[in-house]
């Protein structure tokens, strides 16, 4: 899904899709929330890379090769401290490590299910915190490219996890700007004043509110291999995952690749 945040922090989405690799018109989610939604798994999955049929998914829609050849899934996506374009050297394709990782990133703190450190390039901002299920984040430090950023991330992990509870994610939550303040001090502190020249300390907080009508009292993780027609009434949308109102939730990014049929 496609997100946009509007001027009061409020998050709409759209459906994007391909058939195969050719992109098809999008569809917007929000006015879906509070009405009957049926997706159903048409029994074929895709590589989102060179658009083969395959039988299972590695990463985010690729086939077994396009996950160990392709820069889409090269190793300084998940650990940006790996990243070497910035030296001259590449890990799989220079041309895309240039365009994607030799350029402005951003260390941030985000709230998810807890206070959280990231990395994203500063293009991201904020929809990588959309696709996190943020209630509030902001900035940290800014760097010229990923190494730099994520070196900062890995010295920030001693006073604040990179990872997110989906669970609790998927719970209400109202974002309290003076807490991220508080922790972007901290962070400052544990960052020390060898980085000191690329913080900024005068980024507001953004807090962000999604369509959902109902926040689930206990979740449930469906998957359409398991569960090839999910249906029921749509009670929200956060994150990347649909949420109905039963409790059941789907993580769309997790069936990248999949033909599906949506029905409303």
């Amino acid at each position: 899904m496609k997100a946009a945040v509007g001027v009061q922090g409020d998050v709409s989405y759209e459906f994007a899709g391909a058939d195969g690799l050719q992109p098809i018109a999008g569809a917007g989610v929000n006015g879906l929330v509070g009405h009957d939604v049926t997706v159903t798994f048409c029994d074929e999955i895709r590589c989102v890379v060179s658009g083969d049929r395959i039988s299972k998914t590695f990463g985010e829609g690729m086939s077994y090769q396009a996950f160990m050849e392709s820069p889409l899934a090269t190793p300084s996506i998940l650990r940006p401290e790996l990243s070497r374009i910035h030296e001259g050297i590449a890990l799989r394709d220079e041309a895309w490590e240039r365009e994607h990782h030799l350029q402005p990133h951003v260390v941030y703190l985000s709230w998810t299910s807890h206070v959280k450190v990231g990395v994203t390039r500063a293009t991201q901002v904020p929809t990588r915190w959309v696709d996190q299920g943020a209630t509030g984040a902001m900035v940290v430090a800014h760097a010229p490219y990923r190494q730099l950023a994520g070196e900062m991330e890995v010295a920030l992990k001693a006073a604040f996890s990179d990872k997110t509870s989906w669970r609790a994610m998927l719970r209400e939550h109202v974002c309290d700007p003076a807490e991220l303040e508080e922790a972007r001090e901290e962070a400052f502190e544990a960052l020390g004043v060898g980085y000191e020249s690329f913080f900024d300390d005068e980024e507001h907080v953004t807090c962000l509110t999604y369509p959902v009508a109902a926040y689930p009292v206990k979740v449930t993780s469906v998957k359409l291999d398991r569960t090839p027609k999910i249906s029921g009434r749509l009670a929200g949308v956060k994150g990347q995952y649909l949420i109905w109102e039963d409790g059941r939730v789907m993580n769309v990014r997790s069936h990248a690749g999949y033909r599906v049929r949506i029905e409303a």
